[in-house]
């Protein structure tokens, strides 16, 4: 099966072009790039200078073209055709940098191409190098859609208001919590009652009281999204350590019916004797 490291060349579907790409003509003529903008991976950033002249203050960032990466967030994203020629772990990688980059109040317009006639890995007509390409769904708010392209708007899902499990916590946070990342599939707020500095909840969008009643692709997602938001921690705080656990049905202390896996970080003294960890659950069998 092919791997990250087996899809070097997604640079070379970047195309050369002289006028606003569709989608950010489409973007421009409906008013939806305002404030301060980033197009993400622009490729060649002929977008980002066609806006620039008139009078759109807007960045380009670009992995292989332009890779100074962004130190701030945006009112407005672009990313164009870019999901397409991405692997599905290099797909979640760059939702979850979009979701970052974002303001809380901002928008992410992604497109991504409906004329695919093939998918997998093939030879690159004019550079003549394998080059990757799949068609993509996202479960955001579809604005355009036609034979060539479909563009979609993606906010913070704490941002959304939603009619399903209204009750629940999880399936409706408050929108004043900070979203450390998003995927498709699910995202990690900081726990509301923490245990230590930095201890995160990572929790699939689906309401789900079960972990193991998770599809195997929200179970994926949902470790993928802990590998991430732990080197955020770690950057952050710098803890010596961590637990990570999930609480399955009451009698395992579970409070809240909605998957969420616990990432806590651990410092150097925060209790007397951390022998045994995770095992403490059941304190006389913690000492072995």
């Amino acid at each position: 099966m092919e791997n990250l490291k087996s899809n070097p060349n997604s640079h070379l579907t970047a195309k050369e072009r002289d006028s606003l790409s569709f989608p950010a003509k489409f973007l421009l003529q409906n008013n939806f790039l305002v404030g301060d903008i980033l197009d993400f991976g622009c490729g060649f950033g002929k977008d980002v200078e066609i806006l620039k002249s008139k009078k759109i203050n807007i960045t380009g960032y670009d992995k292989y073209y332009f890779p100074e990466y962004p130190t701030s967030t945006f009112d407005t994203i672009m990313c164009l055709y870019v999901l397409n020629v991405l692997l599905p772990e290099e797909q979640a990688m760059v939702l979850m940098e979009l979701s970052r980059l974002v303001k809380p109040s901002g928008k992410v317009f992604i497109a991504v191409r409906r004329d695919l006639q093939f998918e997998g890995f093939r030879t690159h007509k004019l550079h003549q190098k394998k080059t990757y390409q799949c068609v993509v769904n996202l479960n955001s708010k579809s604005l355009f859609k036609n034979d060539f392209c479909e563009i979609y708007e993606y906010c913070h899902f704490n941002q959304l208001q939603r009619k399903e499990n209204p009750t629940c916590p999880f399936c409706n946070p408050d929108s004043g919590r900070e979203l450390i990342v998003e995927s498709a599939t699910a995202y990690s707020i900081f726990d509301k009652f923490p245990v230590s500095n930095g201890h995160a909840l990572i929790i699939p969008k689906r309401h789900c009281e079960d972990y193991f009643n998770l599809t195997f692709k929200e179970q994926s997602a949902c470790i993928f999204m802990l590998n991430t938001v732990k080197q955020i921690i770690q950057k952050t705080f710098n803890p010596d350590g961590f637990n990570v656990g999930i609480n399955i049905k009451e009698a395992a202390g579970q409070t809240i019916p909605h998957v969420h896996v616990h990432l806590i970080p651990r410092y150097e003294g925060d209790v007397e004797h951390p022998r045994g960890g995770i095992r403490g659950v059941i304190p006389n069998r913690k000492d072995y």
